[in-house]
Parts: structure tokens; sequence; C-alpha cells
């Protein structure tokens, strides 16, 4: 089952927040509508600005612990690389 590391932020340059889900829609729902409180949503982070998908869990859960110990500059362009807009890439899947 394929798996997905993500990155979401409140605008461009904002505040970020990486995770990982075997199912991205509801996981982004999830996060748009609050629905478990928390850091995303203390800090209105609810916009999907990057992600990847792994063919196995455990690969995607490597890269997300490898992608949070990064410094914020190269999360900044990791997400700029492929989403130079910071477009909400929800709408899209």
């Amino acid at each position: 089952m394929p798996s997905y590391v993500y990155i979401l932020a409140s605008r461009k340059n904002g505040t970020l927040y990486t995770g990982v889900t075997s199912n991205l829609i509801k996981r982004v729902y999830e996060h748009k509508e609050k629905v478990f409180g928390g850091f995303t949503a203390e800090y209105n982070v609810n916009l999907l600005v990057y992600y990847e998908m792994h063919e196995e869990i455990s690969e995607a859960i490597l890269r997300e612990k490898r992608i949070k110990k990064w410094r914020r500059a190269w999360k900044l362009e990791l997400i700029e690389k492929e989403n130079p807009y910071w477009k909400d890439l929800y709408e899209q899947l």
C-alpha cells in the first residue's frame, strides 16, 4: 500500500509541519478541518505544499524522520523546487 510524506504550511514561508500517512486525502482533510486539534490546528497549518509517495510505510516513516531533522532552509528549498508558488496541492489530489 502506498504511503506519503507530506509538508503542510500556514502560508508561504510560514509555519511548517511534516507528517506521514497511508491516506493523504483523508489526513490533509483532517488537518484542514482541525479534527484532532494539536499543533496544526493551533497554528492554522493546513496548506499541502509538498508530498511524496513511497511504496512501503517504513520508507515513508524513515524519510519523514530525516526531513524533520533538516534545517528549515532545506525544507523551504524542497518545497520551492516542486511548488515554487506554494499552491495548496490538496485541490489537485
